[in-house]
């Protein structure tokens, strides 16, 4: 099969790369060291299991905030079960390694017939729950060809993915693995329909929102941040790429009575570097902490050297700016800063994201397509306290209108009895 060919050549070059980025590049580094004696660690942690547990797999932190909600909900309802958590990307991993919502958190060994096979027999679950996408063949095929339950968690798709190509055909096999398909949009139901797939796809909406209503509703304060803001006008920067900071860096310059949060997305050190090189007379947060009362007069510019602490930074903010819309990935979780009830503001690279295309919609959003626009907009929401007000409370009920797509997801698995092992 041609496309089965190709998929086993992308999982070579791919490993190759890896290992060849892995003298050099830190997160390839990690991918690498993490697998390292992999079965040896899983089976050693599962040998003493009896009872089937719930595996979910998710790619890199961003389908974890996903899918989390929903293993809280199934812990909640059902405490005996176990729940095994599997990550591809270091970023998602190294953030979560530590997560007590999982019984057991590996990284996913790379695809391939004999590693699925491997997997499934030391893991053995009752219920795989796959968290939006990243799709690999041989794990799915080796679930369905022990028909083990699979659902998808807020699944979204496009008619440029290769599912709906005419050299997809190895793609569309993997779909065939799933028991039932949990989407974010009608169009994600329409283009599976077209494949076939018509009596098992429910339009849910993204889990996100209920996990971001989760984090908001237990919010805990940061002492050393409400001293950095005291009274002052804050924007809140996160997830910024070098081109985000670009566009932000004169506005930052002109405006030192404003106090600036940013939180770069990539903390690694040269990066990070680059970045207080960047906002002169900046401070990390790893410094500001030490400092005695957490207040230096000499800055208001805060870069966040950390992963973690941004769903609660934009708390502080008088308006959020949210970054990726720049670059050719796009803008990242919006949601994160909307729950709070703040205008939120982001590159032009957004539509295909529907929460951002909706945040939009409903008024709490705004697309910038440059430094000129981003200031201008900037100043007016600083001016229009009124605007600004409106806008947040728009983006928040955006937030809270779209909520309990995990409830629904665990109604269904209740009704199916998928969690008896």
């Amino acid at each position: 099969m041609p496309g089965q060919f190709l998929y086993n050549l992308f999982l070579l070059l791919y490993s190759t790369g890896i290992r060849i980025a892995s003298t050099w590049n830190p997160k390839a580094k990690k991918w690498l060291l993490g697998r390292k004696d992999i079965f040896a660690e899983i089976n050693f942690k599962l040998q003493t299991s009896n009872s089937k547990p719930v595996w979910m797999h998710c790619a890199s932190l961003g389908e974890f905030e996903q899918g989390r909600p929903l293993l809280e909900e199934i812990r909640s309802q059902k405490s005996e079960v176990r729940i095994v958590l599997t990550f591809f990307s270091p970023s998602g991993y190294e953030v979560v390694k530590d997560y007590k919502g999982a019984d057991h958190i590996f990284y996913l060994p790379m695809d391939s017939p004999v590693n699925a096979k491997k997997f499934l027999d030391a893991v053995d679950p009752c219920l795989v729950l796959w968290v939006k996408y990243e799709y690999w063949f041989y794990y799915l095929q080796e679930i369905k060809q022990r028909k083990i339950p699979v659902l998808l968690v807020s699944g979204i798709f496009r008619n440029n993915q290769p599912f709906f190509k005419w050299y997809g055909a190895i793609w569309r096999q993997m779909l065939q693995s799933f028991t039932h398909f949990f989407v974010q949009n009608d169009e994600s139901k329409e283009l599976l329909q077209q494949l076939g797939f018509s009596n098992n796809v429910t339009i849910n909406g993204d889990t996100r929102f209920d996990r971001v209503i989760e984090i908001a509703e237990k919010y805990q304060p940061i002492p050393c941040i409400e001293e950095f803001c005291g009274d002052d006008i804050v924007i809140v920067a996160g997830s910024t790429w070098e081109e985000d900071e670009i566009e932000l860096l004169h506005f930052v310059k002109q405006n030192p009575q404003i106090k600036f949060i940013i939180a770069p997305h990539e903390i690694e050190e040269a990066n990070l570097k680059d970045v207080k090189a960047a906002f002169v007379n900046s401070v990390f947060y790893s410094e500001l902490i030490q400092t005695s009362n957490h207040k230096p007069q000499t800055t208001n510019i805060l870069i966040i050297d950390n992963i973690g602490m941004l769903a609660r930074l934009y708390k502080y903010a008088t308006i959020t700016y949210v970054g990726g819309g720049f670059g050719e990935e796009g803008v990242h979780n919006v949601l994160e800063a909307a729950v709070y009830g703040k205008p939120v503001l982001f590159g032009p690279v957004y539509k295909k994201f529907i929460e951002a295309s909706g945040l939009v919609e409903a008024g709490g959003g705004i697309s910038v397509d440059g430094l000129i626009n981003l200031e201008d907009v900037l100043n007016k929401l600083l001016g229009d306290e009124e605007d600004r007000m409106k806008r947040g409370e728009a983006a928040k009920n955006y937030v809270y209108a779209n909520a309990g797509a995990s409830k629904k997801i665990i109604q269904f698995i209740q009704e199916k009895r998928l969690l008896t092992s």
